[in-house]
């Protein structure tokens, strides 16, 4: 069995025309409607994409209280 994949969007709320399919009258078809989603654009992707950056006192120690766990005590 091979599928036939067809996008359209509904005119009218509740009511789907397809057209120009590749069957005959008398084909029995299953048909199954889903939703189409959205992709996500480039700027949903990358949120952050061409913000400015900042830096707060980008030469401070970070985490110093974590090497206290390495150095022994006398």
């Amino acid at each position: 069995m091979s599928a036939h994949h067809v996008e359209t969007t509904l005119a009218e709320d509740g009511t789907l025309t397809l057209t120009n399919l590749p069957f005959h009258a008398g084909d029995a078809v299953e048909v199954i409607i889903l939703p189409r989603t959205q992709k996500p654009s480039e700027r949903d992707r990358y949120p952050l994409h061409g913000q400015p950056i900042q830096y707060v006192n980008p030469t401070d120690p970070v985490a110093e209280e974590d090497w206290a766990a390495w150095t022994t005590s006398s």
